[in-house]
């Protein structure tokens, strides 16, 4: 089941990568910190391990994944218009919780948006 996916900004490929409140829902608890760290593979069987932060104070926590995330980006060149899609799976079995991350480059015809595609 696909969390959430996201086509990247500058900021996105060059800080860190803002997520959607709704993320929060799908990641371990903070437990009354301001972050909390998750591994997530990739396609190839890779693990990453990812920050989550939020605000520690104000009225919304505008969460952004840091830690690990430059990296990534790095790893699967990605860059602006290139799309990152995170899952979150449970298995049926044990009910241990694991996150998978996809990237997929930008395809474009004539420099025009076009699409897609996995990496």
């Amino acid at each position: 089941m696909a969390v959430f996916e996201k086509i990247l900004r500058e900021t996105d490929t060059k800080k860190r990568l803002s997520v959607p409140i709704r993320f929060l829902r799908s990641l371990p608890p903070f437990k009354g910190s301001h972050a909390v760290t998750f591994e997530a593979t990739d396609e190839k069987g890779k693990a990453w391990t990812f920050q989550c932060s939020i605000r520690k104070t104000g009225q919304y926590p505008k969460p952004v994944l840091t830690r690990g995330w430059v990296a990534f980006v790095k790893s699967k060149k990605l860059h602006v218009g290139d799309k990152v899609r995170f899952i979150k799976r449970k298995n049926r079995t044990t009910a241990a919780i694991s996150y998978k991350v996809r990237a997929e480059k930008a395809i474009k015809i004539f420099s025009a948006p076009f699409g897609h595609a996995r990496i």
